[in-house]
C-alpha cells in the first residue's frame, strides 16, 4: 500500500493537490478498474486514487519531471507502475501495457506543479532567483534563457501575446532585446525586473512578469499541443463507459478543454442542411458529467494557487 508522503524524501518543496477529492471521486467508478494518472506530480491524486481501488485495480502514472519519478519512488504498491514521458503519449504507454481501449479512467491535471515553482533551479518563478530554465524536464529541449537570447523580437512578442495573453507583449519584447544586447539574461529575478520596469500598466496584486513568464513557460514545454493530443489520446485509450477528467489553471487549457469535450458530447455537427441522418450516426463520443467544477472558498483559502483551476469531465459513450 502506498508509504507516507514521498515529498519529505527527495524534495524540501512542498504540493498541495486541487481538487484532489473531487476529482478522483469523479475519476473512480470502479474499484476494480485500470486508471491512467497523466502527471503524477508528487503523487497527490495517485496515492487518493490507489486507496480507491481494490486488489483487482490498477494505477498506471506518467510525468515528464524527472524530480517527479523520483518522488514515485516513495509509493510500494503491487497495483501502481509510472513511465517518465510526455502525456501526450499515453496512448502509447496504453499499448505498451496492454490496456489501450481498456482504461476505466483517465486523469489529467495540467500546468505547473507548486514544487517546480518553488524550486529556484527549475527558474519558472518570478519570486525566487534562479537559473532561467522553465524546462519541465531539464534534459529537453531549450531553456527561457537560450530562447531569450536567439529569438527575434517579434517571436519574442508572439510568445507573450498567444500564451501569456500580455496585452503589452510589444513594449516587453522590445525592453527585452535592448537589454540582452547589453548583457544575456540568465537568472529569473534579473528578467521579472526588466519586463516589470517595461510594463506601463500594473495589475493590482499581480506581478506585472506574470504573463510573460506564464506565455515563455507554455511554449518552451509545448504544453497546450501536449494538451491536444494528451486529449485526443485519452479518448481513443478509454474503455467505453470509462471517465476523462482533466483539472486546468488559466483560460488557454480550459478553453481547450471545454471545445474538446463539447465537442465530442454534440458529435457531427458539420453535415449539409436537410441530410437525413439517425441521432446514433452523429458519432456522439462523449457525455458531459456535469459543469465545469471550480475549488471551494475553504479550499483557496488554504491553497491559493488553487484559485484559478477549474475541473471538467466526461464519460466515453459506450
Amino acid at each position: 500500500m502506498p508509504s507516507p508522503d514521498a515529498d519529505q524524501v527527495v524534495s524540501p518543496f512542498h504540493h498541495t493537490s486541487v481538487l484532489l477529492e473531487g476529482a478522483v471521486d469523479t475519476l473512480v467508478h470502479d474499484k476494480s478498474g485500470i486508471y491512467l494518472d497523466g502527471t503524477f506530480g508528487r503523487g497527490g491524486h495517485s496515492r487518493l486514487i490507489l486507496s480507491r481501488l481494490d486488489e483487482q485495480g490498477q494505477l498506471m502514472a506518467m510525468d515528464r519531471d524527472p524530480q517527479a519519478i523520483a518522488a514515485s519512488a516513495g509509493i510500494d504498491d503491487a497495483r501502481f507502475q509510472i513511465t517518465q514521458r510526455e502525456f501526450a503519449h499515453l496512448a502509447d504507454y496504453a499499448r505498451e501495457q496492454g490496456v489501450y481501449g481498456k482504461l476505466s479512467g483517465v486523469l489529467l491535471d495540467v500546468g505547473v506543479s507548486s514544487p517546480q515553482l518553488d524550486d529556484p533551479e527549475r527558474g519558472f518563478s518570478f519570486m525566487r532567483n534562479g537559473p532561467l530554465d522553465m524546462r519541465m524536464d531539464p534534459t529537453q529541449g531549450e531553456s527561457a534563457a537560450e530562447f531569450l537570447a536567439r529569438a527575434k523580437e517579434a517571436d519574442i512578442a508572439h510568445v507573450f501575446k498567444a500564451y501569456g495573453e500580455e496585452r503589452y507583449a510589444k513594449r516587453l519584447a522590445r525592453a527585452v532585446v535592448e537589454r540582452r544586447a547589453e548583457t544575456p539574461f540568465t537568472h529569473t529575478v534579473d528578467l521579472a525586473e526588466v519586463l516589470k520596469a517595461a510594463h506601463p500598466a500594473w495589475e493590482k496584486g499581480r506581478h506585472p512578469a506574470t504573463k510573460a513568464f506564464q506565455g515563455l513557460r507554455i511554449y518552451l514545454n509545448g504544453e497546450l499541443d501536449q494538451l491536444d493530443a494528451a486529449l485526443d489520446a485519452a479518448l481513443e485509450a478509454l474503455a467505453p463507459g470509462g471517465h476523462l477528467v482533466i483539472i486546468s489553471f488559466h483560460s488557454l487549457e480550459d478553453r481547450r478543454v471545454k471545445r474538446f469535450i463539447r465537442h465530442h458530447v454534440r458529435g457531427d455537427t458539420h453535415l449539409p442542411r436537410g441530410v437525413p441522418i439517425r441521432d446514433d450516426q452523429l458519432n456522439r463520443r462523449l457525455e458531459a458529467l456535469g459543469k465545469g467544477v471550480r475549488p471551494s472558498d475553504e479550499e483557496v483559502a488554504g491553497n491559493p494557487r488553487a484559485r484559478s483551476a477549474v475541473m471538467r469531465a466526461a464519460r466515453k459513450r459506450v
